[in-house]
Order: C-alpha cells, then structure tokens, then sequence
C-alpha cells in the first residue's frame, strides 16, 4: 500500500495523479484521500515511474495503521516526522519520541526537528540530510503509518528552469507544470507537439519522457534559443532522442508538419501582462479578442492531430477586481470537433491572468 503527498494545487495533482495511472496502465485502488493525500493499493511498478509525476511531492510505503505500526518502521541514525491531517507540535514530539525509544534496541537515532514544521520539506531531506529517513503519519479516516521512498526533486526542477542558456522568465512555463500537461494526455507514446514551445520547456519534458518531440514557434529567436536549449538539456541530462523545431505560425501548421500527432500540449500567448485586476466586462473582452485567434488555431490543429489525439491547452482566465475569476465558455470548440473532458484552474495569488487548463480530445 502506498500514498501520494500532493503538490501546492491539490486539485490539479489529484487530477494528474489519476491521468498518470491510466496513461501507464497502473492498477490502483483508492483507499482513502483526502485535500493534500491520496492513499492507494497499486503494484511496485509505481515506485519505477513516480518521478514522471509532476505535481506530486512525495511516494509513501504503507506499513501500518495506528501508533502501533511504528514497530514496523526501518531502523535509522537519523530520522524526521511529517505529520498530515493535523497540526500538533506536542504530538509531533511524542510520535518522534516513540520512534527513538523503539529503535534503541538496534542502536542510537537523533530525531531531527526543523521548528514548528510537520511535513519535512523535500528540499531538506535532499539537500541538508540526504540519509535521513522521513517517517508519516498521516491523520484520515485511520491512521496511516509510512516512510517516504520516493521524493520530486527540486533541484532537478530548478536546474531545468534557470540553469538553462536562454531564458525567457516572463514568458516560460514552469517545468513541473509542463510534466503536470503532458500526463494529463493520457497519451503514454507517440509523436507530441508543442505549437508555441518559446525556448522549449514543454519540448525538453517530451524528451525527458522519451517521447517523439516537436516543437515550432512563429518567433524565429525563439526557436534558436529552444534549440540552444535543447542541446544543453542533451549534454547535461544525457538525452539520447533529439526535438523537430520549425518557425512556424500556429495557424498553419500543416504547411511545416507532415507528422500526424498523438497529442498537443502547449501553453499559447496568453495576451498582454495586465497592471491592473480587469472588471468583468473587460475581461470578456479581452478574452472575445484572444478567442478570434485561439479558433483559427484549433482550426490548424484539425489538420495535424490523429483522430481521438489528445489536446492540454492553457486558457487565459482572469482574476477580477471583486476577487472572482472569469472562465469563459467556449463552444465553438465543439464545432471544430473539439470534446472538453476536464478544466482545471492554476495560478498563485499575485497573478492577474490565471491558467485555465483544458483537457480536450479530437473526434476527428
């Protein structure tokens, strides 16, 4: 039995978590869940694959249920509590006492406790204390009592973002976002496309996942930095598969593409940065203008996906002056031939446009 911790939106890592078990045919029971957990029976084929996921922060092995199971709990020099589902810096203490007292039998253990934090941070464990095991207890229905085997790392993260040779901060997608897309395809081989790859994180992941990648952008500059990108990504990452670039105007893109493609996974322009939070009505606006566009693009894509191919596209949405957020309906998607199967929302608080993730699959 095992658990997933959930990233920083739980809402999309759930959703993502459920997309990756069927993308690589996982087998997996849900027990329980709840905001930030999800606890589930799955073969060990998912401790192979975990770093494919994107939004979740941490793979948990099962021992037990109840303050019991801690008997069950592998002996360390070195160990941290995280506690989830309830924030009690006394019980924190006692669970770590516990553990220390079990273990002395088999030797001494220091209980490592950062101040008034109940979930041990990836980074630390990475980073500040590489053998130190990172004991849960996860507070549900049950109680769940695990180890952490398997973390995201966010370094890896980083260094994909910002270690790059070109970069494009204002206008590139973050890296764990792009992992997030493409496993939201449910496509697990094929040929993907990133119609907008700017200097390339989406197309770089494709790569990172041994797919077949291409990528094309109208703006020539960022092609040769996508390509200077990549072949940085090659030599620091070991890739072997190398990425199809074109300049390309994303509104005909069966004039650069004679490949039929799986899926399209991409993040467009999504407008001019706003100063200012916009009111309803200019929202709608803005979002009538962009749209003109966004359709002659769907209409491109009709002529270069296979039939039933997958499509995670970013939306522009936007965060308004009354503190709502303004998701426009688009119907015309359907006419093109376009099925919406899910919409999920990301964006953090300071952020004016926010990213409404569409889910879609081509009837053909």
């Amino acid at each position: 039995m095992y658990a997933v911790i959930l990233g920083k939106n739980p809402k999309l890592s759930e959703a993502e978590f459920h997309a990756f078990t069927n993308r690589f045919g996982l087998r997996v029971k849900i027990i329980e869940s709840s905001h930030n957990w999800i606890v589930f029976e799955s073969s060990k084929k998912i401790e192979h694959l975990f770093h494919k996921l994107g939004g979740s922060l941490k793979l948990v092995k099962i021992v037990g249920e109840g303050e019991e199971s801690i008997q069950e709990l592998t002996y360390s020099k070195l160990f941290t509590v995280s506690i989830y589902g309830k924030d009690d810096w006394k019980l924190w203490r006692k669970l770590g006492s516990q553990i220390k007292k079990t273990f002395k039998s088999e030797g001494s253990a220091k209980f490592f406790k950062p101040a008034k934090v109940y979930a041990m941070p990836s980074e630390l464990i990475l980073k500040g204390f590489p053998e130190t095991k990172d004991f849960m207890f996860i507070y549900g229905e049950k109680l769940w009592v695990g180890e952490t085997i398997k973390i995201t790392d966010p370094f890896e993260l980083k260094k994909l973002d910002v270690d790059r040779p070109v970069q494009r901060a204002i206008f590139s997608i973050p890296p764990r976002l792009a992992r997030i897309m493409i496993n939201l395809t449910e496509v697990r081989q094929g040929n993907f496309l990133d119609p907008f790859c700017g200097i390339g994180t989406i197309v770089q992941e494709f790569l990172l996942q041994g797919l077949n990648a291409y990528g094309s952008d109208s703006d020539p500059k960022a092609i040769r930095g996508a390509k200077e990108n990549l072949k940085w990504l090659k030599k620091e990452f070991r890739v072997k598969k190398t990425a199809h670039l074109e300049v390309c105007d994303a509104r005909k893109l069966k004039r650069c593409f004679r490949t039929r493609f799986d899926a399209i996974v991409t993040e467009p322009w999504l407008g001019k940065p706003l100063k200012y939070n916009l009111t309803r009505g200019e929202a709608i606006q803005m979002a009538n203008q962009l749209d003109r566009f966004y359709y002659q693009v769907f209409d491109s894509f009709r002529d270069v996906l296979k039939r039933n191919g997958r499509v995670v596209f970013v939306f522009p949405a936007y965060k308004l002056k009354d503190g709502r957020i303004y998701r426009k309906e688009r119907r015309w998607l359907e006419k093109l031939g376009f099925e919406v199967l899910a919409k999920y929302t990301d964006f953090e608080e300071r952020h004016k446009v926010v990213r409404d993730i569409h889910v879609l699959r081509f009837r053909g």
